[in-house]
């Protein structure tokens, strides 16, 4: 028996005269012409050395070996198919650096952002720092001014104001961030240390004391409004008040994921809104 002349196309014929017990329609299904499919089944016959189908009035039935060679291939179309499935489309990652106060506010809103079904998948880099979009460090960026870099551009978001918040019943005294922001130095600057009642280095966790009722936290309004369990304890301070721009390469404005996501992020940040 030489193995050399039995390829995969013969054995794929063969699955097919198999299955529907025939010529005729197999010729139909593979597209070629009956005779020929004849002569090709004889031609893997004589290859293998083995009799695989009985010929008869009604059509082509498998002997004991043809069967053995059907059940055999059938499991390798079966891996093959596995092995060669497409891959479940890649949700396409954008990166999108904000402060902790910002990437909250977008992380609650997740389901807002990656759309249902989700389409693309948010890297929230969480930063005090300014992060260089064009170096690529961050895809989508927050500012708290309008960037002057000609490569950038940029949406207007509704301006940021900052006012303290405290729990009912909490005592009168404050939670000390220890960050080099706008509002973490207000309070340094203007709050004396017996008024300060503790210190975290993280201002997210400055909401958590705040809920449990420590103190009172110096809150974005648009973080402290949206919490039933605290109110303003002052208005807003207006040396704090200040814009945010939502900004991007102009090289990445029409990729079609950051152009989902930036309208996304604006829709609902713009009024800072749900």
């Amino acid at each position: 028996m030489d193995k050399k002349h039995v390829d995969w196309e013969s054995l794929a014929l063969f699955i097919t005269v198999a299955r529907e017990q025939g010529l005729s329609a197999a010729a139909r299904r593979v597209g070629t012409s009956a005779p020929t499919l004849s002569r090709r089944m004889l031609s893997l016959e004589r290859s293998l050395g083995r009799q695989l189908f009985v010929r008869g009035r009604l059509g082509y039935s498998l002997t004991d070996d043809g069967q053995t060679l059907l059940r055999g291939l059938e499991e390798v179309e079966a891996r093959i198919e596995r092995l060669t499935q497409p891959r479940a489309k890649i949700k396409p990652t954008v990166k999108i650096s904000a402060g902790s106060w910002t990437a909250l506010f977008l992380m609650e809103r997740l389901h807002l952002i990656t759309g249902q079904p989700p389409d693309i998948k948010p890297c929230f880099i969480t930063s005090e720092k300014v992060l260089s979009i064009r170096h690529r460090e961050a895809v989508i960026g927050f500012r708290n001014q309008r960037p002057t870099e000609k490569t950038l551009v940029a949406r207007k978001l509704k301006p940021v104001e900052f006012a303290p918040y405290m729990a009912a019943e909490a005592p009168e005294r404050w939670i000390k961030v220890l960050v080099d922001t706008p509002s973490a130095r207000w309070v340094d600057r203007e709050i004396s240390e017996e008024d300060i009642v503790c210190e975290t280095s993280q201002p997210r966790a400055a909401l958590d004391l705040a809920l449990t009722g420590v103190g009172i936290a110096l809150l974005p309004t648009f973080i402290g409004d949206a919490q039933d369990r605290l109110r303003r304890v002052h208005p807003p301070i207006d040396e704090l008040r200040h814009e945010q721009w939502l900004v991007i390469h102009q090289d990445d404005r029409n990729l079609p994921e950051v152009r989902k996501t930036i309208d996304r992020i604006y829709k609902f940040m713009r009024n800072k809104i749900d």
